[in-house]
């Protein structure tokens, strides 16, 4: 009988990957809702506008504005100009572009338990690291101090999820390979892309059922 292939889910997890906005922030929704209404934007036509630019983003159109926003293609004043212009107030006026981005994310806030999750895994000995798509995003840099051992920010280095490039960008900083990582992320299309170079994934939805899959994987107390 040949030898069987070795199993990835005996191999220890040595690293926890995770994203930032909607991971370690607030939801992004809910940030989003507060923009909606502060700048009384027509949210169906929002939601119609952008639906179709994620879906483009994420069926790899190189040309679409979030794709060139992320990977650091399209200057953010571009992408807020692109973005303006297609949206619209409840009254039907036009809507201001200047400082659209920091409106946007500006409900965004910490998720503490979270970060002390991570401190607590890092602090135990696993090594830990920031992926995020970058939507021109003022990082709270501050709480990052002494939590990565390394920090992936998608505009930085000209790649952005789902694409592998960027993934194994991570996997390189950390000096690990894909199945001795965890990687957490809101959005699903995100966390196939890293199970299919061997990471694993936990799709987050609540910091609760997220920290309790790290302690099944025996990465903190």
């Amino acid at each position: 009988m040949p030898d069987e292939e070795p199993d990835d889910r005996t191999v220890t997890v040595k690293a926890v990957i995770t994203d930032w906005g909607g991971v370690l922030t607030s939801p992004l929704a809910d940030a989003i809702d507060v923009w909606l209404a502060a700048d009384r934007i027509d949210v169906a036509h929002y939601k119609d506008v952008m639906r179709a630019w994620v879906k483009q983003a994420y069926n790899g159109t190189e040309t679409n504005p979030i794709h060139g926003l992320e990977d650091g293609s399209m200057p953010v004043e571009e992408f807020e100009r692109l973005l303006a212009a297609e949206l619209l107030t409840v009254e039907g006026g036009p809507v201001e572009a200047a400082g659209l981005i920091a409106r946007m994310f500006g409900a965004f806030s910490p998720v503490q338990p979270m970060y002390d999750a991570l401190r607590v895994a890092r602090a135990a000995g696993t090594r830990t690291a920031l992926l995020s798509n970058s939507w021109g995003n003022e990082y709270p840099r501050d709480l990052f101090a002494g939590l990565f051992d390394a920090v992936v920010i998608s505009c930085e280095v000209g790649m952005r999820k789902p694409d592998e490039r960027i993934f194994r960008h991570a996997l390189d900083l950390l000096g690990l390979d894909a199945a001795e990582c965890v990687f957490i992320d809101d959005i699903e299309h995100n966390i196939r892309a890293a199970e299919r170079l061997g990471i694993r994934g936990i799709h987050h939805t609540a910091p609760d059922t997220t920290i309790a899959e790290l302690r099944e994987l025996n990465l903190m107390p």
